[in-house]
Order: C-alpha cells, then sequence, then structure tokens
C-alpha cells in the first residue's frame, strides 16, 4: 500500500468515526436503542469497526454473567477475542456467533455506500436453558485458566442470564438490520452536510481576514495564523470557497468599502486606505470590476438620508 492509499484509509477512518459519534448522539438512535432494550430486554450498542472495548459491556440488559467476566482480564480478553472474530467474519450482512459459554451474540453492519463503518451489536442471551453440564464446562475452563471465582456467585449469574428463543431472537435481529438500514440513509446524509462543511482552518482564515482586511495581508501571514501551510492553503481556501486569496481579501474589502460610501463626510481617498488598499487607483479599479461601477458612481445612486 503507497503513501496515498494509506492517506486515504486514514481519512476513512476518520470519516467513520465522526459519522459513528454522530449517529450515536442522534435522537433517532437514542429513541431505537430505549425501545429496543425494552422489547427485547437485550443491550444494543452502535460500535465503530476500530474498537478495542468491550460494546455491551455496561450497557442495560447486559448479562450478568458477561458483567461478571468482564472483571477478570484473561476471560475480558477471551470475550474481545469473540467480538473481533465476530466483527472479521461478519461480511456485509448480520451475523451470529456463540461465545465458547454459550452465550449468543449478533453483528448487524451499518454501511455508507458499500463500506461498513459501524456495527450495531446485541446478544449475552442464551438461545436455550443452560444445561448443568454447560456451565461445568464453563467452570472448569476458569479453573483452568487460574481464576479465582465464587462458584456460587458464577453459577447464579450463569443462570441469571436471559434466555431467549430462536424465534424471537431471529425477530429482533431482523428489526436491528430495518434499523441499519435506516442508519446506513442517515450516515449519509450526514456526510453530506459534513463534506460540505468548511473545515475549521478555513472559518478561522475568515475570521483573521475579516479583523484584518484594513491591514496589509499576505496569504503566507493568514495561512500561518490558522497553522496551515502556504500551499495546502491556498489550494483548499480556493477549492472550499471558490475564491482565490486574493479575491476574497479584495471582496471583503469592497464590502466594507460600500458600507463606508453611505457616510457623505467620508472622501473616497480616505475610504480607500480605511479598507486595506495601498492606492486610490487600485481601490477604483477593483471597485468597478466587482461592483459594475466607480465609487464615485455607486455613492451617487445611494438614497439621499
Amino acid at each position: 500500500m503507497d503513501s496515498k492509499d494509506v492517506m486515504m484509509e486514514e481519512n476513512f477512518r476518520e470519516q467513520d468515526k465522526c459519522l459513528t459519534e454522530a449517529l450515536l448522539e442522534s435522537s433517532v438512535f437514542k429513541e431505537f436503542e430505549k425501545s429496543f432494550t425494552e422489547a427485547s430486554g437485550m443491550p444494543l450498542a452502535l460500535r465503530p469497526k476500530e474498537c478495542w472495548q468491550l460494546p455491551l459491556h455496561g450497557k442495560e440488559n447486559e448479562s450478568p454473567f458477561c458483567s461478571l467476566m468482564a472483571e477478570a482480564s484473561k476471560t475480558c480478553a477471551c470475550c474481545l477475542q469473540h467480538q473481533q472474530k465476530i466483527i472479521d467474519d461478519c461480511n456485509g450482512a448480520p451475523l451470529t456467533l456463540d461465545c465458547p459459554h454459550g452465550l449468543s451474540d449478533t453483528a448487524v453492519p451499518v454501511k455508507l455506500g458499500n463500506r461498513t463503518i459501524a456495527f450495531l451489536q446485541t446478544g449475552h442471551v442464551f438461545q436455550k436453558k443452560p444445561s448443568k453440564a454447560q456451565f461445568d464446562r464453563m467452570s472448569n475452563q476458569m479453573e483452568e485458566w487460574g481464576i479465582d471465582f465464587d462458584k456460587e456467585k458464577l453459577s447464579k449469574a450463569y443462570h441469571d442470564t436471559k434466555v431467549i428463543g430462536k424465534k424471537q431472537y431471529d425477530a429482533m435481529i431482523t428489526m436491528m438490520k430495518l434499523f441499519a438500514e435506516y442508519l446506513s440513509v442517515l450516515s449519509n446524509q450526514i456526510a453530506v452536510r459534513q463534506n460540505n462543511a468548511e473545515p475549521v482552518f478555513i472559518v478561522k482564515a475568515k475570521q483573521f481576514i475579516s479583523e484584518h482586511y484594513s491591514e496589509p495581508l499576505s496569504l503566507e501571514q493568514v495561512a500561518k495564523a490558522v497553522n496551515t501551510s502556504s500551499f495546502y492553503f491556498c489550494k483548499m481556501f480556493k477549492r472550499i470557497t471558490g475564491l482565490n486569496f486574493t479575491e476574497y481579501v479584495s471582496r471583503v474589502r469592497i464590502e466594507r468599502a460600500k458600507n463606508l460610501l453611505l457616510n457623505p463626510n467620508l472622501r473616497i481617498s480616505e475610504i480607500a486606505f480605511e479598507v486595506g488598499f495601498q492606492s486610490l487607483t487600485h481601490f477604483n479599479r477593483v471597485f468597478r470590476k466587482m461592483v459594475g461601477l466607480s465609487p464615485t458612481d455607486y455613492r451617487g445612486k445611494l438614497p439621499v438620508s
């Protein structure tokens, strides 16, 4: 992978992270999460593709057994491996896998176009009541790992974990799939808004120009003020504003000059220097080019107060 591909991957990761955060903050996700957990009794999480935490840990309706397992580093690592396997094996469609202790977990991809940006996850439930033999195998595994535990507490947590039949579980996954499709549409709308939004450094540059338009201004000076290179600033400023730096500064100055021309007590030469032009000739030329009239003619057409 060359440097250009690496940079593209980094951009995708950053965009996916921002989109996931925006979806998490949306009222529609919060309402669905609340309704889903109340209706199913299962936890729900929206996690980015790259997540190094247990997505369902601490969520409402988390399995008491899974909560207990998360307290021990060995079992927590096992759970993380299981969660990562679900994500790695999820090839664009909902996927359900049982963990080594028999609990089901499901991941449903949320996409932006053909690219998966996040996953809806649920689970931490049994699809059939666990047997004594199943518990014994699990507790024996704990002993082999050298994990000190209260067997009675472990047994209670294991058997208190919710049991949901396959038919109901599949119905919940269908609901998640439909909601993931809606989130995909919503993520596309958010992406369009984010792409149309001006980067922070452009906003800061405009503010800097607005505050210093009456002074001599150079592209290098403004680029330095917003912590970007002159080359990058020049390229991005034109792409985002549709104007090159000189054109934009001239427009700001001419708009200010139009306001000052309302004051009949100010001479045109005074106005020219007030808004940052270094010569009256240059001011007259730029004003006529942008307004279609000379400053004198423009003032003559203004209503007399």
